[in-house]
C-alpha cells in the first residue's frame, strides 16, 4: 500500500509540472481508459448474470412474484 501511495504521489507531482496542453491530453487518455474499464466491468457482470440465469441460480418474474417470495421467506 505504501508503494502505491508513493507512486501516486509521484504521478501527481509530475502531473502538476506538465504544461496545460499535456495535462488536458493526459486527462483525455485517462477518461477514455476509465470508460473502457467500466465497459469491461459491465460486460463481465453481464456474463456472470447470464451464466447464473442459465444454471437456474436466479429467478425470473414480476414484482408481484418478488413480493410473494419475500413474504414466504
Amino acid at each position: 500500500m505504501i508503494m502505491v501511495n508513493v507512486t501516486l504521489n509521484k504521478f501527481i507531482e509530475d502531473f502538476i509540472t506538465l504544461p496545460l496542453e499535456e495535462k488536458e491530453y493526459l486527462l483525455d487518455i485517462m477518461k477514455k481508459q476509465l470508460i473502457e474499464a467500466k465497459r469491461e466491468s459491465i460486460a463481465q457482470r453481464t456474463m456472470e448474470c447470464m451464466a447464473n440465469l442459465a444454471t437456474g441460480e436466479v429467478k425470473r418474474g414480476t414484482v408481484k412474484d418478488l413480493y410473494e417470495d419475500l413474504e414466504n421467506d
